[in-house]
């Protein structure tokens, strides 16, 4: 990453009480006595210039945006902390493959007793780049080949294209990103793009070519995305044993919905978090901006995570939706929810719950499913303090039901229909995280609840993903 570095008349102090931000990159002058720290913790200093060496076709506008709070600074320890942030701020614009820091004494005639100079020194990104990587989807993998322009106009701005190629889906598609200036977190992009997936629970090919625009934004401690899409559908049969209720789905449909998405997220990782709470809210209305197909769904996702003694954690989770189709027309199987498979209700096959005909499962209008998590590590602590850290000893219990739902009947129909024929499992198993990027489940199931039409794997169950339940 980068160093920062800092030069003074007086020595620096080697803490504070803000000191810690730094990290162990920091690199420091010899320290005084602590008197004389004591007073240079408190002693007044001016950021007079900053300066930055590197700059090519990056513009001012945005740079001046995240380093205007340096020349707040009051202190020595406050230069270094806030010099510290806007070099995190710099690398965060994703235009930048370096960032170092120098803080000096103010040099020149206009120079103060107590003025100091920041110095910024950067190095751009190529105006292209390339990467090449593997991904790990729920409970598939993929090869992701990708182009990059970044900083394409001088603000930040990148144009990317990606292909893909997984178990059960490929993709190609072209966006634009712009960041608003002085504010990462408020962003808009437009993506282009084809989908082809394989859905063999249902017997189902799809292709997606669409079009889409969102707005990301913050308000408070939430994170709200607004966004328009545009999506012609092509389904067709997977193979010619697929069942009549499939076939009958089969053809070309042209969605257009909005849609908003809110997130609150206090977890401290989004793979196996030890403490925190994550609330996903998501609705979706198509056919009020055109296309054939007309619905609003809903579904949310809760999440909390408590440390307990020995270095256990307690998860709760529970996921719902529904979906309510809109006019006389009947919903898609392409917009149902799915439900069973090793990241949902484990014990039971890859979206094996729920409606179905034979042998194709055709998805639900509305859900529910929850489960109770204990992680622990591994007996005897193998590896502690080292790889053996990644690993967790994995003890659960789920449930969860599928069904359509009829919405001429009440609330209180509704929910007895959801309470009946429930199913559940319960198991135990070893946990692997892989990096912030995805997670390895192998669990010992015993798939309880079973209904008619489900399918079960009772016994040893093998999940990747980065969504679990």
């Amino acid at each position: 990453m980068g160093t920062v570095h800092a030069r003074s008349l007086e020595p620096l102090p080697s803490s504070g009480p803000d000191f810690g931000a730094l990290g162990e990159e920091a690199e420091f002058v010899e320290v005084e006595p602590e008197a004389k720290q004591e007073i240079l913790e408190n002693k007044d200093v001016v950021v007079q210039h900053v300066h930055f060496d590197g700059l090519g076709r990056t513009k001012d506008d945005i740079i001046i945006c995240e380093i205007g709070e340096v020349f707040k600074a009051k202190n020595l320890i406050e230069v270094m902390r806030k010099s510290h942030e806007a070099r995190e701020k710099l690398l965060r614009l994703g235009i930048f493959r370096q960032v170092d820091v120098l803080i000096d004494t103010c040099q020149g005639d206009d120079a103060l007793p107590n003025g100091l100079d920041v110095t910024f020194e950067v190095t751009e990104l190529r105006r292209l780049t390339g990467s090449y990587n593997t991904m790990v989807g729920n409970n598939e993998g993929s090869m992701v080949l990708g182009l990059k322009l970044p900083n394409l106009l001088g603000r930040a701005e990148k144009v990317t294209f990606q292909f893909s190629y997984g178990t059960k889906e490929t993709s190609y598609g072209l966006s634009f990103f712009k960041p608003q200036p002085g504010n990462f977190e408020r962003n808009f992009s437009v993506n282009l793009y084809k989908v082809t997936g394989q859905f063999p629970w249902s017997s189902l090919r799809e292709t997606d070519r669409g079009l889409s625009a969102e707005y990301s934004f913050p308000i408070w401690k939430t994170s709200h995305t607004v966004k328009w899409e545009g999506v012609w559908r092509e389904l067709g049969c997977l193979s010619r044993t697929a069942s009549f209720a499939v076939r009958k789905e089969s053809g070309h449909s042209l969605k257009s919905s909005l849609s908003h998405a809110m997130v609150i997220d206090s977890r401290n990782s989004s793979i196996l978090p030890r403490r925190g709470a994550l609330l996903k809210v998501n609705q979706e209305l198509a056919g009020y901006t055109g296309g054939d197909v007309s619905f609003l769904k809903e579904d949310f996702e809760l999440q909390l995570n408590k440390q307990l003694l020995l270095d256990s954690v307690f998860s709760a989770s529970l996921w719902g939706g529904m979906l309510v189709p809109i006019g006389d027309k009947p919903s898609s199987i392409a917009d149902r929810f799915y439900l069973g498979g090793p990241t949902s209700v484990r014990g039971f096959s890859m979206h094996s719950i729920g409606p179905q005909s034979e042998g194709d499962y055709l998805g639900g209008e509305a859900y529910w499913a929850g489960g109770l998590h204990l992680y622990t590590p591994l007996p005897f602590r193998p590896g502690q303090g080292g790889f053996g850290e990644l690993f967790r000893t994995h003890f659960f219990l789920n449930a969860g039901n599928l069904c359509n739902l009829n919405y001429g009947e009440g609330p209180r129909a509704h929910i007895r229909k959801l309470a009946e024929c429930l199913r559940w499992s319960y198991g135990a198993g070893i946990v692997l995280r892989l990096g912030n990027i995805a997670r390895l489940e192998l669990n010992y199931c015993v798939p309880m609840g079973v209904q008619r039409g489900d399918r079960i794997c009772d016994g040893v169950q093998f999940g990747a993903g980065i969504r679990f339940l």
